[in-house]
C-alpha cells in the first residue's frame, strides 16, 4: 500500500506542479509544445505495453478491444460535451478533459499496481507524470490569461489532483480481489480514453505550439517509454 500511495502522490503532484509552472513559469510556448508531444509519445507506448497487452492475455481479444473502444467513446463524448454544449474552452476545457480522462486512467493505474513489478509501475507512472505536467502547465496558463486569479487556478488543479488520487487508491483497494478479466477490461477502458485524449487534446496542442518539431518529440517520447517497457519486461 505504501508503494501505491507513493506512486499516486508522485503522479498527482504533476498536476499541481504543472499548474504552478503555468501560473508563475515563463517557459516558451515551443518548449511547452515539445514537452507535451514527448509525453504523448511516451503515453502511447505505456498504454499499449502496461494496459492493453496484459489485458489481451487475461480478458481476451474481444473484451479487451471492446473496452478500448468504449473508453475512447466515453472520452470523446465527454470532450464533445465540454467543447460544444458547456462552452468550456481553453484552460478550463483542458482541466475538464484531464479530469474526465484521468479518472479511468488513474483507476487503471491503481489496478496496474496490483501484482506489478517495480519497472512496470515506473513505466506507466512515469508516462502519466510526463503527460500531466505540461498539460497542467498549459491549461493553468490559459486559465490565468482568461482572467482567473492565480489562487483560484491552483485550487482548481489541486482539486483535480485530489480527485484523481482518490480514483487510483480506489482502483487499488476496491479491485484488488477482482477477476483478471475484469481488471483487464478496466485497463483497456482507460487505454481507450488515453488514446482519444492524445488524438483530440494532446497532439493538437503540441503541434499548435511547436509545429513540426512535435513529430520529433513524439518519436523521442515513444523511444523513452519503449526503453522503460523493455526494462520492465514489456508489461508481461
Amino acid at each position: 500500500m505504501l508503494m501505491t500511495l507513493a506512486v499516486v502522490v508522485i503522479v498527482s503532484a504533476a498536476l499541481v506542479g504543472g499548474a504552478a509552472w503555468g501560473v508563475w513559469g515563463k517557459l516558451p510556448a515551443r518548449w511547452e509544445g515539445f514537452l507535451i508531444a514527448l509525453a504523448g509519445g511516451a503515453l502511447i507506448v505505456s498504454s499499449m505495453e502496461e494496459l492493453v497487452r496484459p489485458a489481451l492475455q487475461s480478458a481476451g481479444v474481444a473484451l479487451a478491444l471492446g473496452a478500448v473502444g468504449a473508453g475512447a467513446a466515453i472520452f470523446t463524448l465527454a470532450d464533445w460535451l465540454i467543447d460544444e454544449k458547456w462552452n468550456s474552452s481553453g484552460g478550463g476545457g483542458l482541466l475538464a478533459s484531464i479530469t474526465f480522462d484521468g479518472v479511468p486512467e488513474n483507476l487503471a493505474l491503481g489496478v496496474a499496481l496490483i501484482g506489478a513489478g517495480p519497472m512496470q509501475i515506473a513505466a506507466l507512472a512515469g508516462s502519466i507524470f510526463l503527460s500531466n505536467l505540461p498539460e497542467a502547465a498549459g491549461g493553468a496558463k490559459q486559465m490565468g490569461e482568461q482572467g482567473n486569479s492565480k489562487k483560484k487556478v491552483l485550487l482548481l488543479w489541486t482539486g483535480a489532483a485530489a480527485l484523481l488520487s482518490g480514483a487510483a487508491i480506489a482502483g487499488h483497494v476496491l479491485l484488488s480481489g477482482a477477476p483478471e478479466a475484469l481488471l483487464g477490461a478496466i485497463r483497456c477502458l482507460a487505454a481507450g480514453a488515453v488514446v482519444a485524449s492524445l488524438a483530440t487534446e494532446v497532439f493538437p496542442q503540441a503541434y499548435s505550439e511547436d509545429r513540426h518539431l512535435s513529430g520529433i518529440a513524439t518519436a523521442l517520447g515513444l523511444c523513452l517509454a519503449a526503453a522503460l517497457a523493455q526494462l520492465g519486461g514489456g508489461g508481461g
